[in-house]
């Protein structure tokens, strides 16, 4: 494995970092891009915190919506894991703010594969490309489903997923070579926070501890735990059943948020006081979704369930996550622990 090497992109993200450090944990070099290479040093410490050796990385410059610098980042490497993706807090005004790198960046990566002759690429997708812009299913979502893009209630984020992966499948297909590629589609990704440049859920879970919302909506989220996503992500690598496949990555039933808030204050005790445990009543996020972007977003998701399976992860890769509750709990006391919710 000593001769192995696995390009990593976008290794400042939650998933990025924790590939990173899952790979060096096997003794496989690795190397990552950032944007910035002033974030070099970053990328460093957050492996030094996760705890692994932070002499087995190489940090590379280069950006998703640039050629420069891609043909070096994958020189000699076997494999790639294509992480690098933009996740908003906020939904932008204009989708292409999302779709575009998103896109462009995948088909990016994948043609200097390609020509370097890496052997497999793994794609972080997501659950936005599955489960969104259709009448829900009647049962969990599989790998077989796919979002509409044009489909009622789908934010400029789900359309960049769902476009982006599509683009890759394309791109392989049509002028792929020999190169492999598998994905890799998480639901709401939840555990243990490294730094304070926090991802989309685990800004949700600070939130909610912080009080910043008086109530919860009337909806829920999936869950899964960013080290058995990592897991995910090397298992897909490395499995020869593997290419060509798609992979959900869920741990159970989605959550609902009243659930979440619930388990918080379980979990969390007093650190947990302020989390709010009522409903926002259907009636008033309706009432006010004309007005709010947000509320109109929240609008489409009432009452809404995203339950997915993983059985073909388990089944094709014997891929078995945590439990969703210890994700969420690992989350939370990570944040507590870097000081992220206030007193």
């Amino acid at each position: 494995m000593g001769d192995e090497l696995v390009l990593v992109t976008g290794g400042t993200g939650f998933v990025g970092i924790t590939c990173i450090i899952r790979l060096l944990r096997d003794g496989t070099r690795v190397r990552t891009t950032v944007r910035d290479l002033a974030r070099a040093d970053e990328v460093r410490e957050l492996v030094r915190r996760g705890g692994a050796d932070p002499g087995g990385v190489e940090v590379v410059a280069a950006d998703l919506l640039d050629d420069a610098g891609w043909s070096d980042a994958v020189a000699g490497a076997t494999a790639v894991l294509h992480v690098a993706s933009p996740f908003p807090v906020r939904q932008p005004k204009d989708a292409d703010e999302l779709i575009v790198p998103a896109r462009e960046g995948v088909l990016r990566v994948l043609a200097a594969a390609r020509d370097a002759g890496v052997r497999r690429v793994v794609q972080t997708s997501s659950f936005a490309a599955i489960g969104y812009g259709r009448p829900n299913p009647g049962r969990p979502y599989t790998e077989e489903d796919w979002t509409d893009p044009e489909g009622p209630g789908v934010t400029p984020y789900v359309q960049s997923k769902t476009l982006a992966e599509r683009a890759a499948w394309e791109f392989v297909d049509r002028e792929g070579g020999g190169l492999e590629l598998a994905t890799v589609n998480p639901v709401g990704i939840f555990g243990p926070a490294l730094g304070t440049d926090l991802s989309t859920s685990l800004e949700l879970l600070r939130q909610l501890l912080d009080g910043v919302y008086p109530v919860v909506p009337n909806g829920s989220v999936g869950a899964v735990d960013v080290r058995d996503v990592a897991d995910l992500h090397v298992l897909a690598m490395r499995h020869p059943d593997a290419a060509g496949e798609r992979f959900l990555a869920v741990s159970g039933d989605a959550i609902t948020y009243l659930e979440l808030a619930r388990l918080l204050r379980a979990g969390l005790g007093d650190r947990a006081k302020r989390v709010p445990t009522r409903v926002i009543p259907d009636w008033i996020v309706r009432a006010g979704a004309p007005f709010s972007r947000e509320l109109r977003q929240m609008s489409h998701e009432l009452g809404r369930r995203g339950d997915a399976s993983h059985a073909k992860a388990t089944r094709l890769l014997g891929w078995t996550p945590r439990p969703r509750e210890d994700a969420v709990l690992a989350s939370a006391r990570s944040l507590v622990e870097l000081g992220l919710i206030r007193d």
